[in-house]
């Protein structure tokens, strides 16, 4: 095929040869790997045994014949550190033999073990900035892939005395714990043919491209990945014209290329679309067990930059790049499945399918209501805290949609009441067929931030740049808490079915507070929330203080999640994190107000004015009316603008020189970010008064409508 991009361009009948086809996966390992190295293999993949060195070292030697063969010449242990993307040292196979030769070599120490330098990476005072030494170790249930020339091994990473410093680590504890809690039920009810219960993820993930060349003039964007500044547009999103609408050639050939690569490294891109927002789109994959989903989706958003610089393009995963703009979110699909293909949060078939299904909704409901903290805690960032709430994604108040049907189940098991739908008898949990419910009869409320669509749970409240690591580690553990809870009870039970139609009626009456399937958007509903005793965190500096609650404390360090060091440091990464990201920001509004703005408003003035004493030379005072006035807006505006910036560097330094971090990051959000609403206030105003070709960089017409 000819392609002007030059790409590896692949037809549709030839996609199953190309997906996978840089990943060293099941298939790879089959064909390359001796039987007995094979089995070992999986075993420890499956199951997580431990893997014996002599074996480690075939399965490198085989890795590096097939890399090789592939155009790699490096390798490279990649991991997530606590900085948000993903992180990796590239070394390369080659060894010396003798004095001017080379072979290429990669043993199954390199394989299984490496040693970055770890004291440039966010720690929360885990170690002193002198203790450098950190370790990666493989982790053999991720396939190991091709990127760029390179075998990328995905890794664990931890510190010198063994606290883990990346986001994989503690997910995998949470995938152990729930695996653990729900075979437990599993087996009460009967259950011995399952051997691993999974967590299952499919995160849509929402993003806008403008052209690079308008991009590379914003230096908000470069810098925040946010506009900074810039006045409403004469049209915005309000025809809803855009959603679904035709996809532009120029980024429909974006997407045709993305997903190509994406098929390469195995990621089940699927389904992409229009966003509402006029230039933002969606790209939505295949379910994954959510170790490799939280791996792809951070392949994802990096290939997604770097395919559209190819494009001529700049991808914006900011959850909020444009104020008034629908921000972007990443709709985070979770469920829980055995490794025999039950899924759990599906109605079956029976009496006892459905009592199995009622115990773990339940399960999720409890975990969902106790816990709401920590999912609030799991979304926070301060680009995210423009988005939740704004009417296009769901307030900062967590709550649960079920849909109308499954709900008049719930109160007529609560109640001991005739379930609607039946004749005139009471519903009783593990004799009674339940409905099926249809995704499309549930899946009806976009507001919502946690809602059941049929199968899974829908997780809204996400933005786009979050790893779903953070997120994911919470569902698991606060379910596998209530799962752990649940079976302590049943396992003590005298009659079985009694104490479970009981257990399931009283976590229903406890904390059906959560359940609301009305419009999460109205000023009434944050009403009723506060009525329900649910809680608010309306910014990040609100809700990261939970984090290390000590119902948290106690939750986290029960299940060996985190260590309570490990709680504290990561308290504290986030809310370093924060402020670093309000500093850069009011930084960057002080130096494009100063270096391009108010000379910008200067010399527009200067030409008014100059237009003015013309006129007035040649005629009356009303024929400069005009420039007059734009001129005494235009001082106004830069008078205001000027005092806001002084008085928002002063704040910064004020924020700066408070040593507790807590109290800086409520500093940044009370006084820092009114202060950055000052300053754009002016600067937006004078935008709709100034002649286009003086304004100094593109405004929201030209980044959302140039493609």
């Amino acid at each position: 095929m000819n392609d002007p991009l030059n790409r590896n361009v692949v037809s549709a009948q030839s996609i199953p040869e190309v997906f996978g086809s840089m990943v060293f996966n099941d298939h790879v390992m089959r064909e390359r790997l001796p039987k007995d190295t094979y089995k070992a293999l999986k075993k420890t993949m499956e199951l997580g045994k431990s893997l014996d060195r002599t074996i480690a070292n075939v399965v490198a030697n085989a890795m590096k014949d097939w890399a090789v063969e592939k155009g790699a010449t490096h390798f490279t242990h990649w991991f997530q550190p606590m900085t948000g993307i993903t992180a990796e040292k590239h070394d390369s196979f080659i060894s010396p033999e003798g004095d001017t030769a080379v072979i290429m070599e990669f043993s199954g120490k390199e394989l299984v073990k490496g040693e970055p330098d770890a004291s440039s990476f966010p720690s929360g005072g885990l170690r002193a900035t002198f203790e450098a030494r950190g370790y990666t170790a493989w982790d053999p249930s991720a396939y190991a892939f091709i990127k760029d020339h390179t075998l990328c091994i995905p890794t664990v990473f931890c510190s010198y005395s063994g606290e883990a410093l990346d986001k994989k680590t503690p997910l995998l504890r949470s995938m152990e714990v729930i695996n653990k809690q729900a075979l437990r039920i599993l087996r009460l009810f009967g259950n011995t043919s399952a051997t691993r219960v999974n967590t299952t993820v499919g995160p849509e993930q929402e993003y806008f491209l403008v052209d690079d060349k308008l991009y590379r003039q914003r230096e908000d964007l470069i810098l925040c990945g946010r506009t900074l500044f810039g006045a409403k547009p004469p049209k915005g999103q309000e025809l809803e014209d855009h959603y679904f609408g035709v996809i532009k050639p120029r980024v429909m050939d974006y997407m045709a290329d993305l997903d190509q690569e994406l098929w390469k490294l195995g990621i089940f891109a699927k389904t992409e679309h229009n966003e509402v927002a006029p230039a933002q789109h969606e790209l939505a994959p295949i379910f994954n067990n959510t170790n490799l989903a939280t791996d792809h989706n951070q392949l994802t958003m990096e290939i997604m930059k770097k395919v559209a610089r190819r494009h001529g393009l700049a991808c914006l995963l900011h959850e909020k790049p444009f104020e008034g703009i629908n921000g972007s979110g990443k709709h985070n699909n979770w469920s829980i499945s055995t490794n025999t293909g039950v899924n759990l949060l599906e109605p079956g078939d029976s009496p006892r399918e459905n009592a199995q299904f009622l115990l773990f909704l339940t399960a999720v409901i409890k975990a969902v209501d106790e816990y709401q903290d920590l999912l609030r805690v799991s979304v926070a960032s301060a680009g995210n805290d423009h988005r939740l709430g704004a009417n296009e994604a769901p307030p900062a108040i967590v709550s649960i949609f079920l849909g109308d049907d499954l709900t008049e189940i719930l109160d007529a098991i609560e109640s001991g009441s005739p379930y609607s739908k039946r004749d005139a008898e009471e519903l009783k949990v593990g004799v009674h067929i339940l409905p099926r419910f249809p995704k499309d009869t549930t899946d009806r409320n976009r507001t919502s931030p946690f809602a059941f669509t049929g199968n899974k749970f829908e997780f809204r409240m996400l933005g786009s740049d979050l790893s779903i690591a953070g997120p994911n580690i919470i569902l698991n553990t606060i379910v596998a808490e209530e799962l752990s809870q649940f079976a302590d009870v049943l396992e003590k039970a005298a009659d079985f079915n009694t104490e479970l139609q009981e257990l399931i009626r009283k976590t229903i009456s406890e904390h059906k507070r959560i359940i609301f399937n009305g419009n999460n958007y109205s000023e009434e509903w944050v009403q009723e929330a506060e009525r329900r005793g649910l809680l608010n965190l309306k910014t990040t500096a609100d809700a990261l203080p939970s984090f290390i609650a000590p119902k948290n404390l106690e939750l986290f360090t029960k299940h060996k999640i985190f260590t309570t060091t490990e709680l504290h440091s990561r308290y504290e990464i986030l809310m370093e994190v924060y402020c670093k990201k309000l500093h850069i920001e009011a930084l960057t509004m002080a130096d494009m107000a100063r270096k391009q703005i108010l000379p910008a408003i200067a010399k527009y003035s200067s030409l008014l004015t100059k237009s003015a004493l013309e006129k007035k030379q040649l005629t009356c005072d009303n024929a400069c009316a005009y420039e007059v006035e734009i001129v005494k807006e235009l001082s106004a505006d830069a008078a205001g603008l000027l005092d806001s910036v002084r008085k928002m560097e002063t704040d910064l330094e004020r924020a700066e020189n408070e040593s507790d971090i807590t109290a800086r990051a409520m500093f940044y959000k009370d006084t820092v970010l009114s202060g950055m609403a000052a300053v754009r206030s002016y600067a937006d105003h004078a935008e709709t008064i100034t002649a286009k070709e003086y304004w100094p960089f593109p405004n929201y017409t030209d980044l959302l409508y140039s493609l």
